[in-house]
């Protein structure tokens, strides 16, 4: 069917017919709303919200038109008890019964736009799609068309509607992102795929560059002045905005006077400005592969709240007076001012640590003190360039980071023993050269100096926390009447994954300890990852331990944070970067000056917003990531890597390549050698006909088979398969009946293997397009649906992140 006819009265029929005539009436078990979450086949799930394990299996004849992200009501029409089945371990008793429906209403539309091509025929105009979560193209009238809208180029499309008869939703365009292919292009098509803005409408730029930069008299009335006191940064080499600083000093008690200075964004950024508003909106940076996308006008988050050396900075601050053992004598909270003598990379703070009191008497060299060099250096040095041949580190400084590192040790230490999980999996990054091509994927280290920053934002944290959860009392007891304030929480594990960690654990000759609380796991768990440490099963425990793990969020609800061992917990820190800490600091500000406690609903509902807010940024980080590794790989087809499994489903493997740790995915009909059948309670596939068995953390050897940008899906395939029946890995479990994996994910393949995602057993794995030219203007619908409607589980982990924010401030939070 052409795009021109395309929109015939006789292909409407067809859609009356596949979207619910509905002439025979069902028994209606109950009903729901929820989100809609699609697949490229045309079929959903509608996902509850609270209920993750609980959701509806529709089919696409009966999905009325409801498309990916939009909320509908659901009439559950079947019921399948799943009690005796794998995937019910570790699930609720609701979650236990595979559900199946049709959706009666689309409560609300999703303002969340399409990605496609836009193509023209004629006076008609549809997007192309060749979206994992959207089989349908997108009719856009034609008068509707904006200024730059030509055929071929890359759009963002809203869905306005779909009318009874019509083979296509109608919509409109809002917004061209350019030429297919070219990376500012595709590093705004995953930003608009999330709704997320790439750029700040010119009023609010405005309104920044109308904040005064000059420090008045006025602005200092009332701050506690630190500009005497020796203040540094500590920030990775390439970072533009530096939010936090640390002082030094010490005292004569024997003591030491430690500062965590955060910008004072709150002192600018004032409730229901312009600039204020967008930066709520937006809740959090977003940091790509190869830019950041700041919650803050430049002039706000690069000039007025950046610490740069030599010039003063207005300042909100918690000072801690520790001993040395790091014990806490005292704390000061309040507004301050600094002048920060010098900026350090981690680099060039790290060979201080490493070459311990001898760097004392070393000319040492590195960062700036933001004086000593021309103009030009100055900025150069401040910006990340030259920090390895920079000014000569004055040896007090030299002092104050060995003293600093010291005490970091001890509340690192401390904070592991009281419980904190430790887990060390390879962070990895991409580099890309200025026109954003990938160039190398390298393994980024942290070490003792991102360490002492780290140490010391948690000590702020956390003590800010407790100040307002204990009403100033500092001990440690939660007060009943504690004045509303905002929370980092993060829950305790899921038992049931932990337990199924335990006896996977057992088949490597491993024990675990007891885990019949929160601190027991803890200790158990980081007992047996240091035990497996360096070894083939240690990156398969890993996964699953992580899997394992609560996701933390932000509430006034305070349940402290399991992570980190903390009972009280907040986000401080960074307000350039997160609207949460922005609140915590006017909250904590006013409660200072003996404010009444505040509306607890409203707060809570921004700790919702700023919750979704991180979450959707950290999925448009994680596409940038995908698509530069998938551009990374697309030279590399053909070419052969060894890797380790980092994931299992039925309908293939997912494996992670060395030294990259870039995923990509086995499909199981491309395992020639024998059928294989997937084994979730034991973490496996196992050949029929051989025996032969593969599971979680187990090396394999894999070629490059495909590489495809446009869905971002990476695919490998097996070689050097031995056929002999003989074991991968340790020796064969075959009899062993271990709980059920560590997390479950419902459906087919996401891109580039590196997620999970709701869909048919088997649907995604082919990673092929849909059927039919779209050149030759033939309008698209849904795949013809597959037969299977159970869920499928993968067994796998969130895996190593490259991002391009900070790292070593906030790990674990």
């Amino acid at each position: 069917m052409s795009r021109k006819n395309g929109r015939s009265r006789s292909a409407g029929k067809g859609r009356e017919k596949k979207f619910g005539s509905r002439e025979k009436k069902k028994r209606i078990l109950t009903e729901v709303t929820g989100k809609v979450q699609m697949t490229r086949d045309g079929f959903v799930f509608v996902i509850i919200e609270g209920e993750p394990d609980n959701d509806v299996f529709v089919k696409a004849t009966k999905t009325r038109g409801a498309l990916h992200g939009d909320i509908v009501r659901c009439a559950v029409t079947k019921e399948k008890d799943m009690e005796d089945s794998p995937q019910a371990k570790g699930r609720s008793k609701a979650g236990n019964k595979r559900r199946e429906g049709e959706i009666i209403e689309i409560v609300e539309r999703s303002r969340k736009p399409f990605v496609g091509i836009l193509h023209m025929v004629g006076s008609q105009a549809w997007v192309l799609m060749q979206s994992r979560t959207m089989p349908y193209d997108i009719f856009i009238p034609f008068e509707t068309l904006p200024e730059g809208a030509v055929r071929g180029m890359k759009v963002a499309a809203l869905v306005d509607g779909w009318k009874r008869g019509e083979p296509t939703p109608f919509g409109h365009i809002v917004d061209v992102l350019g030429a297919p292919g070219e990376n500012d292009t595709e590093m705004h098509a995953i930003l608009a795929e999330y709704g997320l803005p790439y750029r700040f409408e010119p009023e609010v730029e405005n309104a920044a560059d109308s904040i005064s930069d000059v420090i008045t008299e006025k602005d200092l009335k009332g701050r506690r002045d630190f500009r005497d006191t020796l203040t540094f940064t500590i920030d990775p080499e390439d970072a533009k905005d530096f939010d936090d600083a640390l002082s030094f000093r010490k005292l004569p008690n024997g003591n030491f006077e430690v500062g965590v200075h955060i910008a004072d964004v709150s002192y600018y950024v004032t409730p229901g400005s312009i600039v204020d508003k967008e930066a709520q909106e937006r809740g959090t940076s977003v940091y790509l592969v190869d830019r950041t996308v700041p919650m803050l006008p430049e002039k706000l988050s690069n000039k007025l709240c950046s610490l740069r050396p030599a010039e003063d900075k207005l300042t909100f601050s918690a000072v801690f007076e520790l001993t040395p053992d790091a014990g806490l004598a005292g704390q000061w909270f309040g507004r301050t001012v600094i002048r920060s003598d010098y900026r350090f990379a981690y680099e060039t703070a790290q060979q201080i640590i490493d070459n311990g009191e001898a760097s004392l008497e070393m000319e040492l060299r590195g960062g700036t003190d933001g004086k000593s060099r021309s103009s030009e250096e100055k900025q150069e040095a401040m910006m990340g360039q030259g920090v390895f041949e920079g000014c000569l580190i004055p040896r007090q400084t030299k002092e104050a980071i060995l003293e600093l590192h010291r005490l970091a040790t001890i509340l690192r230490k401390r904070r592991f023993a009281s419980g904190a999980i430790s887990f060390e999996r390879p962070e990895m990054k991409v580099e890309v050269d200025a026109a954003g091509r990938p160039v190398r994927v390298y393994e980024k280290i942290s070490r003792e100096a991102n360490w002492l920053i780290e140490e010391f934002m948690l000590l702020a944290n956390r003590s800010v926390a407790e100040f307002i959860a204990t009403s100033g009392n500092m001990n440690g007891k939660a007060d009943k009447n504690a004045k509303t304030f905002i929370y980092r929480v993060h829950g305790e594990p899921n038992s049931d994954k932990i337990l199924s960690l335990n006896k996977f654990a057992g088949n490597f000759g491993y024990k675990m300890g007891p885990v019949g609380n929160g601190r027991e796991i803890a200790c158990s768990l980081n007992t047996l990852l240091e035990e497996a440490k360096g070894r083939p099963e240690s990156n398969a425990f890993q996964m699953i331990a992580l899997r394992s793990m609560a996701k933390a969020v932000y509430s006034t609800e305070n349940i402290g944070h399991y992570g980190l061992a903390f009972r009280f917990y907040t986000h401080f820190t960074s307000p350039i970067r997160r609207y949460p800490d922005t609140m915590v600091h006017r909250l904590l500000a006013m409660y200072l000056d003996k404010a009444a406690s505040q509306d607890q609903g409203y707060y809570e509902s921004q700790c919702v917003h700023a919750s979704e807010r991180e979450q959707i940024a950290a999925n448009a980080e994680r596409d940038s990531i995908k698509y530069k590794l998938i551009e990374y790989m697309t030279d590399k087809v053909g070419q052969t890597f060894e890797g380790t499994i980092s994931g299992l489903t039925e309908w293939g493997m997912y494996v992670e390549i060395k030294p990259t740790m870039i995923e990509g995915m086995v499909a199981m009909r491309d395992i020639r050698s024998d059928f294989y059948d997937f084994d979730e309670e034991n973490y496996l596939i196992r050949g029929k006909r051989t025996g032969k068995v593969f599971r979680l953390g187990d090396p394999v050897r894999i070629r490059v088979k495909s590489a495809n940008l446009e869905q971002r899906l990476l695919d490998y395939e097996l070689i050097d398969q031995p056929v002999d029946g003989t074991e991968s890995g340790v020796d064969e479990y075959a009899d062993a009946q271990e709980p059920a994996s560590a997390g479950t994910a419902k459906g087919g393949r996401t891109a580039k293997g590196t997620g999970s995602a709701k869909g048919g057993s088997k649907a995604r794995g082919t990673g092929s397009t849909k059927g039919g030219s779209k050149a030759k203007g033939g309008a698209s619908g849904a795949k013809k649906e597959k037969t299977s409607k159970t869920k499928s589980t993968k067994v796998k982990a969130t895996g190593s992140k490259a991002r391009g924010g900070k790292t070593g401030k906030d790990s674990g939070e």
